[in-house]
């Protein structure tokens, strides 16, 4: 792929990662909780996950098919509701040490991998904005080109995603009021995102 074609995407592909939403919510209070490579790490494979769904195929045919999106919608504004109460209820605050860490490392894993994989905005980003930094004209074929654009906004994301949860570590180890102020305003992005996907998807069949 033309070395010019991967830096417009990388640009555009950032913009979205820098923009505050669900992942942004989750990577903050996993570092609260010392647990930012875990939560990252489940992030970062929903990403890639949507990258190979897009890449073979699957999401363009998932696309004209009404119910799925309904069911993928559904599911994941569902969860986002229920990790923002939960985050509510028990807010997170930092660990007495660096040492210390709470909750199961494949928990905060396999809670990442449902906030991005479940997130139908994810996946239909993908799919409107991967094949149109693709060519046939192009040496490689367009799986390849699909995939090599989906590292690079995982690649985006590890770092921007790593930075914020580290950097709210950093900032508010020492304030635990602090902590829990910033840990419930996770939470509550968290439930607004979840039933802003749910609204959005009434009013669709409402209108249908």
């Amino acid at each position: 792929m033309p070395a010019a074609a991967l830096a417009a995407f990388w640009l555009t592909s950032f913009l979205f990662v820098i923009t505050p939403g669900a992942d942004w919510a989750y990577a903050i209070s996993a570092g609260l909780r010392g647990r930012v490579v875990p939560a990252v790490s489940g992030l970062l494979s929903g990403h890639l996950v949507a990258t190979v769904v897009v890449a073979a195929g699957v999401g363009a045919a998932l696309a004209r098919i009404p119910l799925a999106l309904v069911v993928l919608t559904t599911a994941g504004a569902a969860y986002l509701v229920w990790l923002g109460i939960g985050t509510l209820r028990h807010p997170s605050v930092p660990a007495a040490s660096e040492a210390v860490t709470t909750g199961s490392a494949w928990r905060w894993l396999a809670r990442g991998a449902g906030v991005s994989g479940l997130n139908p905005k994810v996946f239909l980003l993908f799919l409107a904005l991967l094949p149109q930094f693709t060519s046939a004209e192009y040496a490689w074929p367009l799986f390849a080109q699909i995939l090599v654009l989906g590292l690079v906004h995982t690649a985006s994301c590890a770092v921007v995603y790593s930075a914020v949860g580290v950097g709210a570590r950093a900032t508010l180890a020492t304030r635990p009021a602090a902590a829990r102020v910033v840990s419930r305003i996770s939470g509550a992005v968290m439930i607004v995102i979840g039933i802003a996907l749910f609204a959005e998807q009434l009013l669709t069949a409402v209108h249908s």
